[in-house]
């Protein structure tokens, strides 16, 4: 037997961009009821407003609503995989880590500043990453695999990562541990 809220989501799986208003009406429910279940669904993530549409004459605007783009999924880790098994080669992959690493003009600086640079530069793509001093050199701790859905048919992504690595850091880095979301690099 369906909720309240789940009359309410299924609903805005079939039609988007509609009003609590129109919900309510659809589903013989109250306009206040479908927008505190709505709340809760946005609350939540898996719905979202996707505009505010005036009202003719006298009120507040109405919100319109639909699934959220996150509840719906995408097909990025099986794009991605695709394109991996098109064109994953070695020097595909330093050519996509040149860019990635975007002219960084480190060269000169300092180690510590090459470092700090670096740890800013790739948390902006979302690796959680930091740096620590180590024993053999400084360690850079990627704490987030962004490729953790495609990573283990793709071990290049990888061989990328210590790349762009070295493009931003101009010294070779090896990678000593990869457990999953963490890997570790070390400068050589």
């Amino acid at each position: 037997m369906f909720t309240a809220r789940q009359k309410v989501l299924a609903h805005l799986k079939k039609n988007r961009g509609v009003s609590a208003r129109e919900i309510g009406r659809a589903l013989n429910m109250t306009a206040a009821n479908v927008r505190h279940h709505l709340s809760v669904l946005v609350a939540d993530g898996r719905a979202e407003v996707i505009s505010v549409r005036k009202i003719e004459g006298k009120g507040r605007p109405e919100k319109l609503y639909a699934i959220s783009r996150a509840a719906l999924g995408d097909n990025l880790a099986a794009l991605a995989s695709a394109l991996l098994t098109e064109a994953g080669t070695k020097v595909q992959m330093e050519a996509l880590a040149s860019r990635l690493a975007n002219g960084s003009e480190n060269a000169g600086q300092p180690m510590a500043k090459r470092l700090a640079s670096l740890v800013e530069k790739m948390n902006r793509m979302n690796y959680q990453s930091r740096w620590e001093a180590g024993a053999e050199g400084p360690r850079i701790i990627l704490g987030l695999c962004p490729y953790a859905a495609i990573i283990e048919k793709h071990p290049e992504l990888c061989r990328m990562d210590a790349a762009l690595l070295k493009n931003l850091l101009g010294r070779e880095v090896d990678q000593v541990m990869k457990l999953a979301p963490v890997c570790v690099f070390v400068m050589k």
